[in-house]
């Protein structure tokens, strides 16, 4: 390789190592944006949601659910995401509170509107929308995978626990909505300018 491809080469890494800092950094804060419009919309009807199982937990020996946990598994729901809770029987059930009767399913369309805003701010001014879209997933992925488990509340000392799934918490919330939304967004910006 001569030192002008050299230098080309180092140059094309650059910008890809660049446009994919972008895409993760532009993925934290639609994860966090996200987070934090669901907490200030639903944080008071979740806690008074949960106040029922949060007793049974502090029966049982445990503490209350804190709102926080709640409202993450309510965003994690707006990605389709099951959180299964613990029945008398032993077994557990999976619930989507979002799509369920009575849910929010205006909350459905925050996590891809503010995917497409992310993956358009990402490409902009980049060449390669579609990659700097896609790029969301490396930083919306390690906060799907974290919230998924952190947010796992034994229901007192027993082996009993609410928590989201974990599978379609990676999957569907951490790969398959930040790469598909964010490169829609990525594309459209890139055919704008």
């Amino acid at each position: 390789m001569s030192p002008v491809d050299e230098t080309t080469a180092a140059s094309d890494g650059r910008v890809r190592r660049g446009t994919l800092a972008r895409g993760a950094v532009a993925g934290v804060g639609a994860w966090l944006l996200g987070y934090l419009l669901a907490y200030v919309w639903k944080a008071r009807a979740v806690s008074e949601a949960l106040e029922g199982v949060g007793f049974v937990s502090r029966l049982l020996g445990g503490e209350a659910i804190p709102a926080w946990k709640g409202v993450t598994w309510l965003f994690l729901n707006a990605h389709f995401v099951a959180t299964r809770f613990p029945t008398v029987t032993g077994g557990t059930r999976t619930t989507n509170v979002v799509t369920g009767e009575g849910g929010s399913t205006l909350l459905l369309a925050l996590p891809p509107l503010l995917l497409l805003v992310a993956g358009a701010v990402a490409a902009y001014g980049r060449p390669g929308g579609l990659a700097a879209g896609a790029a969301l997933a490396l930083g919306y992925l390690p906060l799907s995978a974290m919230a998924a488990f952190v947010t796992t509340h034994a229901i007192g000392d027993t082996w009993a626990a609410i928590s989201a799934d974990p599978v379609t918490a990676i999957l569907l919330a951490g790969v398959v909505y930040p790469a598909a939304f964010g490169a829609v967004g990525g594309v459209v910006v890139g055919a704008v300018e």
